[in-house]
């Protein structure tokens, strides 16, 4: 219990102290009227455009690094999708995050397997004990489904394959495949964004918006893919 509550410790005050210096740092320099004007918006993005395309390789490295360091101090993937594809755009983005987000969680996973087992086993074993059986008998095609389904926070689904003892290769492969569609789509959004603002001088209405097929063939991906996910999560789940 005591080791429980330091780690916990840790894991919470490092997050917070590097939201916090990152909170402090960028009100410096910004106020809430800066950011949350139009014009602000776009001219950083031009210049982070600009910067990008001087710096393509740098900036793609950092962004890899951070989103692994990101992951690790148990972050969500959802805003690390869409920065993606602002930055980087559709493909591209979806490369660099899909990898980034892969490795990452695969070195969570590995941390969580030698330093975490038995505090996850306490917590989550009895809910999800009804998927060992699943996966004893075809590991990496039920990983491959339990990824692709989703529905847990994402370091949350990190660590569970503890429980199940997933292989390594198997842990970061499966979550290839398994996060590709979800994550396209996310990244796609971000991209679509990017040229929305990119293309527009006034900001544009929520109508404008949803028409633009950069948007709207984003938002029907994802209805679709949780309709799948919803399906195949029931039948996954139930049997």
């Amino acid at each position: 219990m005591e080791k429980e509550k330091k780690i916990k410790f840790f894991f919470g005050s490092t997050y917070s102290l590097i939201i916090c210096l990152f909170l402090w740092v960028f009100f410096s320099k910004f106020s809430i009227s800066d950011i949350t004007s139009y014009e602000f918006i776009k001219n950083n993005t031009n210049n982070l455009t600009e910067i990008k395309n001087s710096n393509y390789l740098l900036v793609s490295i950092i962004f890899f690094i951070s989103t692994i360091v990101w992951v690790l101090l148990l972050g969500f993937g959802t805003p690390i999708c869409f920065l993606g594809g602002f930055i980087f755009g559709k493909w591209v983005g979806t490369i660099l995050v899909l990898l980034s987000l892969c490795i990452g969680a695969t070195f969570l996973y590995i941390i969580a397997s030698f330093f975490l087992k038995e505090i996850i086993k306490n917590k989550f074993s009895k809910k999800f004990s009804s998927l060992s059986e699943k996966f004893k008998r075809n590991e990496f095609t039920f990983f491959l489904i339990y990824r692709f389904v989703g529905g847990i926070p994402f370091f949350i689904s990190n660590i569970l394959p503890t429980l199940f003892n997933v292989r390594v290769t198997n842990f970061l492969f499966g979550s290839i495949l398994g996060m590709a569609p979800q994550i396209f789509i996310y990244v796609s959004l971000g991209s679509g964004l990017e040229k929305i603002i990119k293309d527009n001088l006034e900001p544009p209405t929520l109508l404008e918006l949803f028409i633009s097929p950069d948007i709207y063939i984003p938002i029907i991906g994802f209805i679709t893919l949780l309709v799948v996910s919803i399906i195949i999560k029931n039948i996954f789940y139930k049997n």
